[in-house]
């Protein structure tokens, strides 16, 4: 029999017949290795952010999914033993599975949180196939890469590692730089499915072909051939898998959904009955959590700020948060005013509050008043440069803030972030915080206020009259205008806008004192 294999391509009965000289065989395994490793990190990451975004508490979130991975990494590659006489076929069959769960991992745990209302079970058992997958790939690209040049295992595992960390580094850079900004979350999945399914399909039709029987070839086409397909599908059908999924969560008068480069935004009622005449009250969500409904919406701001602001000088004022306009409409209504600072991250949002006509009905255009400055920011981060370059000081300081659920809101709620918050406060500044239900959740309500106390601020809790809604009024200890507690009126805004201060609320704490949330021990429940 005549070798016809390329120079270089070795033939003894452990090789591989190539299409290529061994060198660049080993090439095109490595380059393999280095296209998969992205592809999985991707998915790692991706899994981490969607379940983030549904679920909230990414700290919690990417622990299950980091952990359950690498458990079942090694349940993968266990399993992957038992192919090594199959394993340019395994990894195909591999990669084809490896290519179909990850890219389309995003839309099942999008649809298990519309439909099915949970998304933790989902989470640990595409977050584990995932795993079991990616640790088959490389006692199986082990085999490979040692049939096509023999050497000792010590350097073929080095080389696989570099090119799998190398390809670890290009993915987990891609991934919140291109992939995220560019295509979504839905797409960028399928996207990174696509091309992990084309990689392992191109090594194994290609660079091993002579090793896979006919028969065992034209499955793997086929095979490759379905994951494409269904892949490349899910890309069309991103649209309006989103909108369906939307409705399922929502309800049917969705009319606004905004995907920024912070949160998710989703509108729903409120609008003209002429556009859209089933539309109910309007409400704002911001990640799946409700941020603003309705009219109800005012009584909430008004309990924000109506104590801070009729207490004191308030000139000037500050608003952290509040990119939906209503704390800015709120403190515009009390006369004196003269400056108000918004500083919101999220422009997306300002642009609806200012654009929208049912959030503008609701905040009466605060944000385009002239007296209102919107600052497009981190309030952490705009606060400290603040406090570092000492200048301008208020005399409130509004903290309309989401809940503290993950790291990055938690760190808003931080003993870090109220000293510098006090900081910025003039010497009679007061500041607001809304402090969640001292009832249903007094462990986060009496959390915040040991931090504001930790911080070097005076603090007064109090509540709406009739509403299980808890608020903190903080000034600097020591202050000229006496303790916080004389702060708070009894009676504050128009009628019936009635707060409860002090005592009734003190007695909630049973005497227990909490340590401060702090950036590198934050306190609040996820």
């Amino acid at each position: 029999m005549i070798d016809r294999s390329p120079p270089g391509a070795r033939t003894t009965a452990s090789s591989a017949r190539l299409p290529v000289a061994a060198g660049l065989g080993r090439g095109f395994v490595l380059a393999s290795v280095f296209v998969c490793a992205a592809c999985g990190l991707v998915y790692e990451l991706e899994l981490v952010a969607v379940a983030s975004s549904l679920v909230g508490d990414s700290v919690t979130q990417a622990s299950v999914v980091l952990s359950v991975m690498v458990f079942a990494m090694g349940v993968g590659s266990l399993l992957a033993k038992r192919l090594p006489c199959h394993a340019a076929a395994g990894f195909g069959y591999v990669e084809a599975l490896l290519a179909l769960a990850g890219g389309g991992s995003a839309m099942a745990l999008y649809a298990c949180f519309s439909w099915l209302g949970e998304a933790r079970i989902a989470l640990v058992a595409i977050s584990f196939t995932i795993g079991v997958l990616i640790g088959a790939e490389m006692p199986l690209l082990m085999t490979l890469i040692q049939r096509i040049r023999q050497q000792d295992a010590g350097g073929a595992l080095a080389d696989l590692f570099a090119a799998d960390y190398v390809g670890a580094l290009v993915g987990g850079l891609t991934f919140p730089f291109l992939l995220l900004p560019l295509f979504g979350q839905l797409t960028g999945a399928l996207l990174t499915g696509v091309v992990n399914v084309l990689a392992g399909g191109l090594v194994v039709q290609w660079l091993f072909r002579h090793d896979l029987p006919t028969r065992v070839r034209w499955r793997l086409l086929g095979a490759n051939g379905c994951v494409l397909a269904l892949l490349l599908c899910g890309t069309a059908f991103v649209a309006p898998f989103e909108r369906a999924a939307r409705q399922a969560v929502y309800g049917g008068d969705v009319r606004v959904a905004v995907r920024s480069g912070e949160q998710e935004l989703v509108l729903t009622g409120g609008a003209t009955r002429a556009a859209w005449p089933d539309a109910g009250e309007l409400r704002l969500f911001r990640d799946g959590r409700l941020a603003v409904r309705g009219p109800r919406a005012h009584e909430r701001h008004e309990a924000l700020a109506g104590p801070a602001m009729e207490s004191g000088p308030h000139g000037r004022v500050l608003v952290l948060g509040g990119g939906d306009g209503l704390s800015a409409r709120e403190v515009l209504h009390h006369t004196g005013v003269e400056r108000v600072t918004v500083v919101e991250p999220d422009s997306a949002l300002v642009r609806l509050a200012r654009r929208d006509p049912g959030l503008l009905a609701l905040n009466d255009g605060a944000l385009d008043d002239p007296r209102v400055r919107v600052v497009t920011a981190d309030a952490f981060d705009w606060l400290r440069d603040r406090a570092a370059s000492g200048r301008l000081r208020y005399d409130v300081i509004v903290a309309a803030l989401p809940a503290p659920s993950d790291a990055a809101t938690s760190k808003l709620y931080s003993h870090e972030f109220y000293g510098l918050a006090a900081r910025a406060l003039s010497a009679e500044g007061r500041l607001a915080v809304r402090a969640g239900s001292p009832d249903a959740d007094p462990h986060a309500f009496w959390t915040v206020d040991a931090t504001l106390r930790a911080a070097g601020l005076t603090t007064c809790p109090y509540a709406r009259e009739a509403e299980d809604r808890g608020y903190l009024l903080a000034r600097r200890a020591g202050g000229p205008s006496g303790p916080a507690s004389e702060a708070v009126p009894r009676r504050c805004g128009p009628p019936g806008g009635r707060f409860t201060a002090g005592a009734r609320l003190a007695e909630r704490a049973d005497g227990e004192e909490l340590p401060p949330s702090t950036l590198m021990h934050p306190r609040y429940p996820g």
